[in-house]
């Protein structure tokens, strides 16, 4: 006979009942009251249930529920706080559209809180925030991921210093997701085909505010053992692990949504990973609405968002053809396509038979709207990816930039929140969209901001005693040893924070360069300095896990063991005691791999000073009055060269600049510089990178213009899809005989500025019409090798036609002295493009 099961839940009595529904949205993870009135209801509980408050109502003694059901001071204060979230759901938001046509967001991992652990990093935090921002402006998004059974790993270390990883068991019984259920109460459960075998997953909801977040869930009793390993670990297993992992997520997260009676209208890809959603989104119309591939594939391109994240080429998603084939050879036989264009659609090289297929390229491929996570990341990706559009000039490779962002209310320590209502007024709650209204800042008064700031760092040094303790009795420390953990750190020290994943690329150890340098300023008996790192390697990455044990082994060092401490680990949690409780956020990539970088934006928002390589993020937002920058973006091709010069440099910084800042004090012991640094830090980076401001990005620069096009492409059985992917059959047919006959000028060689030159051009449409394209006047100033440099284009019409071409005129203004020139391109031109630069189609004059 097989196991039979059943649920237990707790006896909540009628009065507490909200505590419940509050427990399972995660509303509560950026809400301070309502943390406060679980740790009111039961601490030594929410201790135990490592601050889960699903975990945390299940280990709650019975008496205690009904005390404090008969207790009018506790249900005053979970009536307001639970009004409070009544009053979010109900309250009117940014997004004013219709909420019928979702937004499908898709993840490999989120970080949302610290009770739903299936995020490794800064990634998953991203996407977090991303769903709660969403949920502020009421946008009608939906998330998609997987349910890891044990999550990312947790990090311990072994005598050495060396890392270990653990793998626990998620317990989702007693965590905020919800099973999804049919209308006859069975599990919702959605499949896909792996190569002949059907892998089934169950589909779970997690509520972020408004927004639902639906995660697939492979380990259930209709799959084999090996298919129930699919959702067993974040980024684990080999590599068909790993592609088996990224089609559960791409095309069943597609059918998960439609089981759910959710049509995405547009699909946001967070990284390659979810890359093959879009060949179920063609799939579907092909089979559901018998569309043509090509019609298929602009009814997707044109609703279809992709955001990259590495500027590392490893690190971007790539499989052996061999590997595709087998899942996917029948996929393509079902699209209508041979075998060698189902692999193009992920190659660079279309006829490269060697290369193997890349996610991150046939995301690119199927998405009109492409973006890079910073500026300087734009640009970056701009030049990796240039291949997928030839003779495109970099400038207008369709790849552009939303800077990322972060959400306040969930990084921003509560007593400082509490201090930012105060002074900003009721609007920088209800209003997150206002951004203006960090200009308020001013109106703290400098001893309010130091003493909550000091506060902050008194409660980061007794954590981090706390946690040092845990560490040390796991080890088997010796009393002794132990006795250190009362001393670890001072709290009226200036505290410096290095805390993200260790990858060679992010340099930890770039700080322990000069040892005895960095001892000096350690022990400094009059202006002291400290050290926090947390952070984890990947379990494969050996060089990572070596910069660990290095620091490890620096930090028990005995002249600065109670300088310098390692915290294990890393997690939501620990960050927010660091983004909030240091004095300087440390990072030093190399320049270019740090694609953008949050954590020193939440450290920013909290008045941490940022002392940082020019890099991802801060490449941008670095003035002198927020932090320092190390060097001036400079790049290297000598690693070694590259280290001693930085690492020189961040020693002169910390030596002339931050440490004499920090201990510079008043006649009021004020360090009235370093808190101008703190307003000015809040206040740029509280409008600037901000989450509000990344995701009102997002929708008006791809997620509206996407809904419109689903709604115009979709309309009467597809039309629009089916009469673009006819103009663009026929413009690919004609476009190799394509000719430019003649681009000349009747101006004179030498003008004045205020003249204008005109411009004539014959072109030979080979067959197409005016309208079909658009004929460009490509001007601007010359480099000295003869390149235009910030080229203006303007559109040039046509005057009538000379045997089988048609004549283009144009006068462009002469508006700049020096050295101008001049040439003229033709590209495609239709109303339901979503924009004209598409691989392939540019000509030249």
């Amino acid at each position: 006979m097989g196991l039979l099961t059943f649920t237990v839940k707790p006896n909540i009595p009628a009065p507490l009942a909200p505590l419940e529904e509050l427990s399972r949205n995660l509303w509560i993870s950026w809400n301070y009251e309502a943390i406060l009135l679980f740790m009111r209801l039961d601490h030594d509980a929410w201790l135990a249930s490592r601050q889960s408050p699903t975990r945390m109502l299940g280990l709650v003694p019975q008496k205690r529920l009904d005390e404090a059901a008969a207790d009018d001071s506790f249900l005053a204060a979970l009536s307001s706080v639970y009004a409070k979230f009544k009053r979010y759901l109900a309250a009117e938001r940014w997004y004013k559209g219709p909420t019928d046509r979702a937004i499908a967001y898709f993840s490999m991992e989120y970080g949302i809180d610290v009770s739903l652990p299936v995020y490794s990093g800064g990634l998953g935090v991203l996407s977090g925030d991303h769903l709660k921002t969403s949920s502020d402006l009421g946008l009608p998004l939906v998330g998609v991921g997987l349910l890891y059974r044990q999550g990312y790993f947790q990090q311990y270390l072994n005598a050495d210093g060396f890392q270990q990883e653990s793998y626990p068991e998620n317990d989702w019984y007693n965590m905020p997701v919800a099973l999804c259920r049919a209308a006859s109460g069975e599990p919702v459960t959605v499949s896909v085909d792996l190569a002949g075998e059907k892998a089934s997953a169950w589909v779970w909801e997690v509520r972020v505010g408004k927004c639902p977040l639906y995660l697939l869930d492979a380990n259930i009793e209709a799959n084999s053992a090996p298919l129930r390993q699919i959702t067993a670990s974040l980024y684990g297993g080999d590599r068909e692990n790993r592609i088996r992992q990224e089609i559960l997520l791409g095309v069943g997260g597609i059918r998960a949504l439609n089981a759910l009676g959710i049509t995405p209208a547009v699909t946001h890809m967070n990284e390659g990973h979810s890359a093959f959603l879009g060949v179920e989104r063609i799939r579907g119309l092909v089979k559901g609405s018998k569309l043509s591939f090509a019609e298929a594939l602009q009814a997707v391109w044109a609703t279809s968002v992709f955001t990259t994240h590495t500027p590392v080429p490893a690190g971007n998603e790539r499989f052996a053809p061999a590997l595709v084939e087998k899942y996917f050879r029948s996929t393509a036989q079902e699209l209508g396509l041979s075998w060698k264009d189902f692999l193009a659609l992920g190659r660079e090289r279309a006829d490269d038979d060697a290369e193997e297929f890349c996610l991150t390229v046939l995301a690119l491929r199927l998405s009109a709207y492409a973006n890079g996570v910073s500026r300087l990341h734009g640009e970056v990706s701009r030049g990796m990816w240039r291949r997928l559009w030839p003779g495109l000039p970099l400038a207008e490779v369709p790849i552009g930039h939303v800077t990322n962002g972060v959400h306040p209310r969930t990084w921003i320590a509560h007593d400082l929140v509490d201090l930012l209502d105060r002074y900003l007024g009721p609007g920088f709650h209800d209003e997150p969209t206002n951004l203006a209204i960090w200009d308020r800042l001013d109106r703290v008064s400098d001893e309010e901001l130091w003493r909550t700031h000091e506060r902050r760092r008194e409660r980061l040094v007794a954590f981090v005693r706390a946690r040092l303790r845990e560490q040390l009795v796991r080890r088997g420390a010796t009393n002794s040893e132990l006795a250190v953990c009362e001393d670890a750190l001072s709290p009226s020290t200036l505290t410096v924070c290095f805390a993200r994943r260790f990858a060679a690329y992010k340099r930890a150890d770039l700080l322990l360069s000069d040892p005895e340098r960095l001892l000096r300023l350690l022990t400094d008996t009059q202006r002291p300095l400290q050290l926090i790192f947390a952070g984890k390697a990947h379990p494969h990455d050996l060089a990572g896990k070596e910069i660990i044990r290095r620091v490890v082994h620096f930090a028990g060092d005995p002249r600065v063991r109670s300088r310098v401490v390692f915290l294990e680990d890393y997690d939501m949690t620990i960050a927010r005691y660091l983004v909030s409780g240091s004095d300087v956020w440390l990072n030093t990539p190399r320049r270019p791999f740090e694609a953008s970088g949050t954590s020193g934006m939440k450290a920013a928002m909290n008045g941490v000073l940022n002392v940082s390589i020019l890099d991802g993020w801060w490449d941008e937002a670095y003035d002198p009055r927020l932090g320092w920058a190390v060097g001036r973006g400079e790049q290297y091709e000598d690693p070694k060269l590259e280290d001693s010069i930085e690492g020189t440099a961040l020693y002169d910084l910390l030596e002339r600049e931050v440490v004499p800042q920090f201990y510079t004090r008043g006649i009021d012991g004020l360090p009235r510089e370093w808190i101008r640094g703190m307003k000015a830090s809040m206040r740029e980076v509280g409008k600037r990178f901000s989450c509000h401001r990344m995701l009102l990005e997002y929708a008006e620069r791809y997620y509206l213009p996407g809904l419109e096009a689903q709604a115009r492409l979709a309309g009467e059985g597809h039309a629009a899809a089916k009469a673009l992917a006819a103009y663009l059959e026929r413009v690919r047919r004609s476009w190799p005989g394509l000719r430019v006959e003649e681009l000349s000028s009747s101006s004179p060689s030498i003008l004045k500025v205020g003249d204008a030159i005109s411009v004539r051009a014959k072109v030979n449409l080979a067959g197409m019409s005016p309208d079909d394209v658009c004929v460009e006047l490509y001007h601007g100033a010359l480099s000295s090798q003869g390149e235009i440099l910030q080229p203006r284009r303007l559109e040039m019409r046509p005057s009538g036609s000379e045997g089988a071409s048609t004549v283009y005129a144009a006068d462009a203004p002469a508006d700049a002295t020096g050295r101008q020139g001049y040439t003229l391109r033709v590209l495609p031109r239709h109303p339901a493009l979503a924009h004209p630069f598409l691989p392939g189609l540019v000509k030249w004059g």
